[in-house]
Formats: structure tokens, C-alpha cells, sequence
């Protein structure tokens, strides 16, 4: 008989099908299951005619990170954030950077236990702006995401979704209205890139960043991580920069982020910096104003300049902002005009630390 792991919680989003199997609705999966089975995901389970959530309330670990590491440009520069995740994945991505968190089988690995309220009591206490579900994507523990979320909210501390955006409309709604901010990983802009190296499909994917620019209030920006002869060629960046400054606008910031090998993808190599140069200039010349290298150093590729007067408003390299001229309302101290994005007081950045913190139980 198959175990039920203690931390389980009642699940949403599933309907029982004719034939006696239930299908989950999270996700365009839709996993049929028969009683005692799990999805693709690993941590949404059947239990005779309820489905769970086995990973509710445990986590692979909490750290405060950086914003600029989720990553976040445009979403108040320089503060910290509290990150966790749990384990698993509704993406099978051969090239997996937290392999050993989304892919994990084992429910020993989630070592940390909290509840949501304890999760946002601890973000205040760390004096953290924000809270980000992240590691594994928090599509598939949406429950705990959102619970969590409005714990949060009411604690006046805001949200980050990091995610791969594979969601379905119903649970989409729900999840991105909770959200203050997310990154959305596009992966590639080729159905063949994502059927033969995610498992998945490119289309869901572009119908949520759709959905979350222009349906939403939550602050959008997007990365993908380019990976040597798979899906850094010049026709795909282009086609991939045009349709982000034609589909969700100019001023979404877009970053592009270097490979290093991993998981089953041990054999390709690092993604040579001139490749994200490259890329970074496609976009700027499709029209996209704001637009990043990530996982290298670049101090041009990762400096913010006026969309006005070109002055530079936030310089940086990696996780580090070495100089900042915007005033509280994100507005160019120059001449005045506003930055797309979230802002607020700078008093100071929290830097490239890492700090883990264990929460208790409650």
C-alpha cells in the first residue's frame, strides 16, 4: 500500500473521469491517475477520490538572497529576499541547473518544516522586502505558494514567483493574483527545443506570459538560459525578441543567462559570455529596452540606463549594484522620467551574500 507522507494536504484543481481515473487540472499534463499514483510532478498523489499535495508546509531549505538573483532588476533594486522551494517538478528539463531539488524522489530531502504564517514572520523578522518561491517552480506546490503568499500580504511583505509558467488557466488565475513579482523562464522559442529537452510545450508557456503582462498586476520579467547550439541561434533570438516587444511590450526586461553543464547535459559546454552579448544585442535592436546577461560578469549587461536620457541608473555587476540614481518613485534623478517596475527607498544594497536560515515549525 502506498504511503501517504505525513506533510500531505488536500489538493486543487482535479475531476474525476469516466473511466475511474482522476485527472489533475493543475498543469497541461493532465496526469491520470489511478488510486495511490502521483504525477509527472512526483508530489501531487492520489488518495482514493481526493488528490494531495504531499510536499505542504516542508521545504528544501530558506535563504536570503539578493532580488537581483531570482533574477529581478526592475523589482525594488537591492533589497534581500527570502527563498525557498520544496522538491519536484512538472518540467522534465534535461538541462536542469536544481536537478538535485526538482528532481528529487525523496521526501527525506525536505528538511526545513513551516507553516505560512512562520514563513512570513521570519521574512520580517530577517528584514526581508519580499518572500520568493523558487529552486523547484512553485506551479506545482501552488497551494502552499498561496497560502503562503497571503500570509505575506497581510505582513505588508511581497511575493516572487520564479517559475517555468507551465500552469493552466483555472490555477494560473488564482496563482498570479497573489503574486507581487515573477520571473517566467522561457526556455527557447521552438516547440521542438521544449518537446525534446523539457518535456513540454512552447505554447502554455507563452499563453501565461501573456496572461501575467496584460491580465495581471504582477511585475513581469523573463530569462532564458541559453544553451551552446540548442537554442542560441541568431533566427531564433530574433524571432524570440520580437515577439517579446510585440506580444508583451519594450519594457519588459528579458535576461539571458549563461549555461554551465549539468544534470543530463553534462556534455555541452559553458555558454561563452560573446554568446549573451550577442543575444543581449538582437534584443536591443528588435526594440527591447531592457535587457540583461546573467551568470557572467558584465557591467554592461547588466546595467539599467534611462529609456530618455541613456544616463546610467542602476549599475551592476552580477549581484552587486555599484552605483544607483533613481529617487523613491523609480524616476531618473537626470530628468526626471519614470522606470518601469516596483521601487522604493534605496538605502543600500543587500549584496551577493547568501543566507541560510532555518525556521522553526508552527
Amino acid at each position: 500500500m502506498t504511503r501517504v507522507p505525513e506533510s500531505s494536504f488536500p489538493g486543487r484543481w482535479w475531476r474525476m473521469l469516466p473511466d475511474g481515473r482522476m485527472q489533475c487540472d493543475l498543469c497541461p499534463r493532465e496526469c491520470r491517475l489511478h488510486d495511490g499514483q502521483r504525477g509527472l510532478c512526483f508530489v501531487r498523489m492520489r488518495e482514493g477520490e481526493r488528490m494531495l499535495l504531499t510536499t505542504y508546509g516542508r521545504s528544501s531549505g530558506f535563504c536570503i538572497d539578493p532580488i537581483e538573483k531570482k533574477p529581478l532588476n526592475h523589482f525594488f533594486p537591492g533589497s534581500s529576499v527570502l527563498s525557498f522551494g520544496t522538491a519536484g517538478c512538472n518540467l522534465a528539463c534535461k538541462f536542469c541547473q536544481n536537478w538535485d531539488i526538482s528532481k528529487s524522489r525523496e521526501m527525506d530531502t525536505l528538511m526545513d518544516a513551516a507553516s505560512p504564517e512562520a514563513i512570513a514572520q521570519a521574512a520580517v523578522a530577517a528584514g526581508a522586502q519580499s518572500v520568493a518561491f523558487t529552486y523547484n517552480d512553485p506551479v506545482i506546490f501552488a497551494e502552499y505558494a498561496m497560502d503562503t503568499a497571503d500570509a505575506c500580504r497581510a505582513r505588508g511583505v511581497k511575493t516572487v514567483a520564479v517559475t517555468a509558467g507551465y500552469v493552466s488557466p483555472e490555477p494560473r488565475r488564482e496563482f498570479f493574483a497573489r503574486m507581487d513579482a515573477a520571473n517566467v523562464d522561457l526556455k527557447a522559442f521552438t516547440d521542438d527545443f521544449y518537446v525534446k529537452l523539457t518535456g513540454a510545450r512552447l505554447g502554455p508557456v507563452l499563453d501565461t506570459l501573456r496572461y501575467v503582462k496584460h491580465e495581471t498586476d504582477c511585475w513581469l520579467e523573463i530569462t532564458t538560459l541559453l544553451i551552446p547550439g540548442r537554442n542560441d541561434g541568431d533566427d531564433e533570438l530574433d524571432a524570440l525578441t520580437r515577439w517579446v516587444a510585440g506580444e508583451l511590450g519594450r519594457d519588459v526586461p528579458l535576461h539571458f543567462s549563461a549555461f554551465h553543464p549539468d544534470w543530463k547535459m553534462s556534455d555541452v559546454g559553458p555558454t561563452p559570455k560573446g554568446t549573451l552579448v550577442r543575444a543581449r544585442d538582437i534584443g536591443l535592436r528588435n526594440g527591447l529596452r531592457y535587457v540583461y546577461t546573467g551568470n557572467v560578469h558584465d557591467l554592461a549587461g547588466g546595467t539599467t540606463a534611462c529609456p530618455a536620457c541613456d544616463t546610467p541608473v542602476i549599475a551592476r555587476d552580477g549581484y552587486r549594484i555599484l552605483a544607483y540614481a533613481l529617487d523613491d518613485d523609480g524616476c531618473c534623478r537626470a530628468c526626471g522620467t519614470p522606470l518601469p517596475g516596483r521601487y522604493g527607498r534605496f538605502t543600500g544594497a543587500f549584496g551577493p551574500r547568501r543566507v541560510p536560515v532555518r525556521l522553526a515549525a508552527a
